[in-house]
Parts: structure tokens; sequence; C-alpha cells
């Protein structure tokens, strides 16, 4: 799939094709009459002029307000809310060779207002690709990297795990990718190491590690709620790996809810964020049979055999003789009920669903996590804040997550207000990345191009 870069300046008589996506350095683009959700606090600035220069926000102010060039573009978005962009901070990108597939996978996340992404199964190209987003030569979100996993069987011993995180930090990784597999031996001299040259490690945390020594390890984030649930039921500790079942699986309905202060004080006062990925278990671990995903309108964009092998993945979960229809309920409502928690005391959540994984195709699947996260009890605003506040604060960017003058121009134009109905998300008008604004018009078309079947 190829994509049109414009790098010169446009006029309004260019072709309809070139104004669907505008990449100019040179020329300002103005959103009229909109209503701005700035993401500082819980309101709407309404019937907003909002000016873009060079991919920064220069100007924001009430309509009439703010002076216009005679050749900015100007999109009328009376009546329409524009936000920053979301992050996917638990991405996948094709750990192959090829970045002409990677293209198409940042599409998806592009088109469905994601302009931050990390990369949670990396891979030697990511970096290329990283630096190609960077440049300009490709266009995708932000693009923060993992190096490959670290798991049982990749680290044998604690000396290649300390070895395999100097390479990484060498090569340029942002991020460690942590897998299940690690033991007491290995994962100290992974932690060790890692603190020593400076570069976080992030993802799974391995059973015969569990979350109390995650804790203590100063994971950066824990995705999934990984041993969440470990560590709050009664006599995980006589079990065995497999009788838990994934993330908890197979003990949930056993957990104990007055252990979960202790859990989040644990969380709170190391600052670990946690990437709840509850889409995934919404989508998979959860009693609703496989029908009633397989024909989401967005199962279009994946290859059918990837479609069925989720379907075989959910099968197998359903036919276990572990799993009952009660137990997969309640080990839903435990997940929700860590969530809320997370948020009451000030455990920083960060956005992401695992993406493509059993049911959740890239992009589209961020806006079920935010409509599982209000689910668990989260408001909309505290849930768009996880995929833009708190993302800024994790990466240390203090120019993004919020609409203000200076501000990167990394947005999403919505049709609805997300405030009144986090479904809103999925509403959207175009998305801009920094210097490049993607009518509705070209993501249509994009996504088009994107269909499997």
């Amino acid at each position: 799939m190829k994509f049109l870069t414009v790098l010169l300046c446009i006029t309004l008589s260019v072709s309809g094709y070139a104004q669907e996506l505008i990449s100019n350095r040179q020329r300002d683009i103005v959103f009229r009459g909109v209503n701005v959700i700035p993401m500082d606090r819980e309101r709407v600035l309404e019937n907003q002029t909002v000016v873009i220069r060079n991919g920064k926000i220069t100007a924001l102010g009430n309509a009439g307000s703010q002076k216009i060039t005679a050749n900015a573009l100007v999109i009328d978005a009376t009546g329409k809310y524009l936000m920053p962009g979301w992050a996917e901070m638990h991405a996948h990108v094709p750990p192959i060779d090829d970045i002409e597939p990677m293209k198409d996978v940042l599409m998806l996340y592009l088109a469905n207002g994601i302009t931050t992404i990390r990369g949670m199964l990396g891979h030697p190209k990511h970096l290329e690709l990283r630096s190609k987003v960077n440049s300009g030569e490709i266009l995708g979100p932000h693009f923060y990297t993992t190096g490959p996993s670290f798991n049982g069987q990749t680290v044998k011993t604690a000396e290649r795990g300390a070895e395999m995180v100097r390479e990484q930090k060498a090569a340029g990784y942002d991020f460690l990718k942590l897998h299940p597999g690690l033991t007491k031996e290995t994962f100290p001299a992974i932690a060790r190491t890692a603190h020593e040259v400076g570069i976080p490690f992030v993802g799974h945390v391995s059973f015969n590690v569990g979350v109390w020594r995650a804790i203590e390890a100063d994971y950066s984030s824990i995705d999934h709620l990984d041993g969440f649930i470990e560590a709050i039921t009664p006599g995980t500790d006589t079990l065995a790996e497999q009788e838990t079942g994934l993330f908890g699986s197979w003990i949930a309905y056993r957990a104990d809810a007055a252990q979960i202060p202790k859990l989040m004080k644990g969380l709170r006062d190391k600052q670990i964020r946690v990437v709840p990925t509850q889409a995934l278990a919404e989508r998979w671990l959860s009693p609703l049979p496989a029908e009633r995903f397989t024909n989401d309108p967005e199962m279009k964009y994946m290859k059918p055999q990837e479609v069925q092998g989720w379907v075989r993945a959910k099968n197998t979960y359903t036919a276990n003789p572990e799993f009952s229809k009660e137990h997969a309920e309640k080990l839903i409502q435990i997940r929700r009920k860590l969530i809320a928690e997370c948020q009451k005391n000030g455990v920083p959540l960060l956005l992401g669903s695992d993406a493509p994984q059993v049911f959740n195709v890239p992009g589209f699947s961020i806006h079920h996590e935010m409509k599982y996260i209000v689910d668990a009890g989260l408001t909309p605003y505290e849930t768009l804040r996880t995929g833009t506040v708190n993302v800024a604060a994790y990466l240390n960017k203090p120019d993004s997550g919020v609409i203000k003058a200076g501000n990167q121009s990394d947005l999403v134009l919505l049709n609805g207000n997300p405030l009144r109905d986090i479904n809103q998300t999925r509403n959207i008008e175009g998305v801009m990345i920094g210097t490049n604004w993607l009518s509705k018009a070209f993501i249509q078309k994009e996504l088009k191009k994107l269909e499997k079947n």
C-alpha cells in the first residue's frame, strides 16, 4: 500500500484525492467552529478556532478571534468535537523483515484516531520503521518499540538475560518486553541490568516471579493485569501454573477482594503503570460464544484464517474442563473491580487492548477497550485520560495529551461528544497527525484497500 505525501504548499485547487490527505509544513490548517475537549480537565470549549502550523497548535480561541492566513486550509468543524489523539500502549506490529505489511497495520491504528502506539513484540526491522515514521517517510502513529521477547525459551540463564538487556539497549529499543517463563533466577538479572543501563521493562509477569517481586523490581508497566488475580487469591502458592489458567482464569472465582487494597498500595507506591487490555478478557475469556464477535464489521480487515484461529482459541478455552460460564463471569467482574480500584487509588492506567489478538482488530479494539473501561466504572473523561494525559505523563511528553497552544497537533475530530457517550470515539470525521490531515474520505479509501474478506 502506498501513501500520498504532499510536501509542497498546497492550494485549494488541488485534486480531490490530494485534499483528502494533506501533509504541509508551509501552510496553516484551521479547524473552524469546533467544540474542543482540551483534556486539561473535564470541559468542552464551544465554537473555537484552532490553528495548526508545522505540526504544532499555534492558536486556540473563540471563533472569529484568530487570524487566518490567506492560503490556509480551513476545515469547517461546526458542531464537531476535537480532542487529542489516543494511544494504544499494547499494540502489535508484524515482527517480520518486510516493512510493507507494517504500513497496513499503522494505517488501521491511524484510521481509528490512534496517534501513538507502543509495539509489544519487537523485531529489528521495527527500529527502521520507527526512524521512517519519525522522518515522515512512512505515515503512522508515533512508534515506541520493545525488543524481541524475554521469555522462558529465549532466556535460559541469568547471564543470558543480562546480555540480552545490554544488546537491546545498545540497539536502541525504547522498552524491554517480558513474556511468561522467566524464573526467580533469570528475572532478577534482567531487572537489575535494565536499571543499570537505563531501559524500562514492561508486559507480562511470569508465574514463578509473581506480582510482588514484579512490583519490588519496579516494572515500568504491568500489562493484562497479569499476576493480579493470583496475588489476591488464597492458596495460589500451592498451585502449579497450569492450574491457575491464563491471567488467573481458573481461580478468579475464589479471589478475595479484601486483598485488593494491599495490591493497590504496592502499585501506587512504586508508581507502576497498569495497561488492563480488558478487551482481550471480555472478548476471549468471557462466557460469551465466539459467534458474538465473528460478525463484527472490523473482522473484514483480518485474513479469514486469522479469524478462524481466534475462533479456535475461544472454543479451546470454553471447552476446557475447568471452564464454566459462572466462573468466567466472575473473572470479568473481578477484573473490572481491579480496574476501578486502580483509578480510585491513584494507580495510573494506560490505554491498551492487545491487537491483533483474539477478536481484537488493530485500531478498532481500542474503542472496545474504552467502552469496557467505562463498564468497569470509570467515567468517559477518566477513560479518555488513560489514552491521552496519562500516556503523555508516562512518556514524558509535556507537549502532548492536551490541546493548548504550543502542543503537538496529534488530534482526532469526532462527530459526537465522547464525554457524554464513550461510543462517540468511533464516530471519526478525521485525524491529525503532526502535519498530516487525514480526512474521512481518505480514511475510508485507505480502509477499503485493507479489507481482506
